[in-house]
């Protein structure tokens, strides 16, 4: 292939430090693998001696792959192509052997003894509750955000809001427990290799003088501990080779540290640095309009993306009333497209929650990049469904325990431990009513609980659930109770409200039941194959590239998140300025055609639409 003057450059720097600022769709991975053939076949360097480190599994193999099928002539396993917790793996396990001690990771969630296991335990014992799916999220986030900035569990509580109770605990005893079992987590890959650099001499050195050269893909990915790392090996020699672009970073949640990229000419005076600023993927149109948009950050190097490919149509904002509308527009939209060439990106998975369901039914087919949706086992859901259990065995005492104090009334442990001991086959209200002394107050309650609940057994699916939360005040319990469970009050709507979708085209509780089981085996099960649709969060659409490209739910508190704004508003302008970067990327996925999408209400929520979306509309 043809290679531009700006790659060719890049690609003939051989000794020292440099630093590549590559636009989105300019080469960055072909710049990679023509180096480390120009190393090999050029400057008669061994290929064990050049290590190019990626930040995923998959990346590191498509390298390989590309090298392999580019440069057939060099045999692609004598080239190393690793992940950074590989390498950091294979150096732990040689200080392992040489000191006659042994670590088991436990990342793997098929064994019983894991991480997340431990982790829920800890916080069960520390604050006798369960912990949900999402708060557990949060909890890795934060530690895995802690090991990587290199921060004391104390500083990250300080500057920042943590919704965990018993945090500091929770990490002292998950760390203690680690350190005397010799446990490790992926993130302690990281700040064991460190230590073990530090303190041990011997095989820094041997590490030194296993490799002559370093390259880094995507640069702006690396973490603070990730890049001490890298930057420790590299020493004094210096030869290493950073592509990255700091317009690109994106994993600020999990460490990510383009800061130490912006600093590269202060640690590297005598350093280079090369911009690579053509796009060879996207039309003209699209290029001119993000290269716009991405100066509004400040912390940034200064880029000119352009292309030489032609002028096509506009960005198209498409301006809607409600949820069902967007899925309307796409719905036209895909028609007659090829869906290979076809991606819907959302900046929340919860999104795809409504677009699986409608998609389904039109008979569009299409793969989720993100298989693991918290959706179909959200406790929210798990409630709804009882409801409607229970509506059908008002006998049911196990489900009626797990609802009781959601529901409108006064039930205590003390009217539940008393039914227990009551006929199992009467219903769970007549049985309370026999508690002693019962006042009239309550008997009234239940029985209108009773009524209730027969109601339900008669209501489709859909209506059963607006019953649920109206007329049996769940809401109120939602309202009250979002924040302990990790959520706004506004997103425990949006769930309820794509549970309602999905319930309307049920007739009754077993094709509502079995609805969700189709969708959700669709969710994790969908195949990639030559005429599906892509579903992606941006986040995982990185690196991808689809001719046509529509983003969804362009609302301010979704896309940028209301965190962002909040801290923008305090003048903090970092989450902000990473949340422009994420719209950044998804925009500079699309090749021909970019369709931003906004609606005035997602579910029964009213919003405005981004104020990215204002800055794009006033730059046009």
């Amino acid at each position: 292939m043809e290679l531009s003057i700006e790659q060719e450059k890049a690609i003939n720097h051989v000794l020292g430090p440099a630093l590549v600022l590559a636009v989105p769709g300019a080469g960055k991975t072909t710049v990679l693998i023509h180096r480390t053939y120009k190393l090999i076949s050029k400057h008669d360097i061994n290929p064990e001696r050049i290590l190019s480190i990626t930040f995923s599994k998959a990346s590191s193999l498509d390298m390989k792959n590309r090298f392999e099928k580019t440069f057939p002539d060099i045999q692609a396993n004598t080239v190393k192509f690793s992940t950074i917790h590989a390498f950091c793996f294979s150096l732990i396990r040689e200080y392992s052997f040489i000191n006659k001690v042994s670590y088991k990771l436990i990342e793997d969630e098929k064994n019983s003894l894991n991480k997340y296991n431990l982790l829920k335990k800890i916080y069960y014992d520390l604050n006798n509750d369960y912990i949900t799916e999402e708060k557990l999220d949060s909890l890795i986030n934060y530690i895995g955000y802690i090991k990587n900035m290199m921060l004391t569990p104390e500083e990250f509580k300080k500057n920042n809001k943590v919704e965990i109770d018993n945090f500091l605990d929770i990490f002292k005893i998950y760390e203690e427990y680690k350190r005397k079992n010799r446990f490790i987590d992926f993130d302690d890959m990281l700040t064991i290799s460190l230590e073990i650099l530090h303190n041990n001499r011997y095989l820094l050195e041997k590490y030194r003088n296993k490799y002559d050269f370093f390259q880094i893909d995507e640069g702006q990915d690396t973490s603070k501990v990730q890049l001490k790392i890298i930057k420790l090996l590299a020493s004094p020699k210096n030869n290493l080779f950073i592509v990255a672009d700091d317009d690109q970073s994106i994993y600020g949640f999990r460490g990510a540290f383009p800061e130490g990229l912006l600093n590269f000419n202060k640690e590297y005076i005598h350093g280079k640095l090369y911009f690579m600023e053509k796009n060879y993927r996207s039309t003209k149109n699209i290029v001119s309009i993000c290269n716009k948009f991405i100066k509004a950050n400040l912390e940034r190097y200064h880029k000119e993306i352009y292309t030489d490919n032609e002028f096509l149509e506009p960005i198209n904002i498409v301006k809607v009333k409600d949820t069902n509308d967007q899925y309307k527009i796409l719905l036209k939209e895909l028609k007659n497209k090829n869906l290979s060439e076809c991606c819907v990106l959302y900046r929340n998975n919860l999104s795809s929650v409504g677009l699986i369901e409608i998609l389904e039914r039109n008979n569009i087919s299409f793969y989720m990049r993100d298989t693991k949706l918290r959706f179909f086992n959200h406790w929210m859901l798990k409630d709804i469904i009882n409801f409607m259990f229970l509506a059908n065995d008002t006998s049911n005492m196990d489900i009626y325990e797990n609802l009781y104090y959601k529901l409108k009334g006064y039930i205590s442990k003390k009217h539940i431990s008393f039914a227990k001991t009551l006929d199992y086959r009467i219903s769970v209200f007549d049985r309370i009513i026999e508690y002693p002394g019962l006042s009239e107050f309550y008997k009234r309650n239940l029985r209108e609980l009773k009524l209730d609940f027969r109601k339900i057994s008669r209501l489709k699916p859909v209506d059963a659930i607006e019953y649920i939360e109206k007329e049996m005040e769940y809401d109120e319990y939602l309202k009250e109770n979002s924040i302990k469970f990790g959520y706004t009050y506004d997103t425990i709507k949006t769930i309820l409200f794509y549970t309602k979708l999905i319930a309307k085209n049920c007739d009754n509780l077993d094709e509502f039941l079995g609805r969700l089981k189709q969708l959700k085996y669709l969710s994790m099960n969908s195949k990639n194959n030559a005429h599906s649709l892509a579903l992606s969060t941006i986040h995982s659409a990185k690196g991808l590239e689809f001719e046509n490209v529509y983003i969804i739910d362009l609302v301010d508190g979704e896309f940028p998140s209301i965190s962002s704004i909040e801290s923008m508003e305090k003048g903090n302008l970092k989450p902000i300025e990473e949340e422009r970067r994420l719209f950044y990327v998804g925009m500079t996925r699309a090749k021909k055609h970019l369709t931003l999408l906004t609606s005035k209400t997602i579910g029964e929520k009213y919003h405005t639409q981004s104020r990215f979306l204002k800055e794009l509309e006033s730059l046009v």
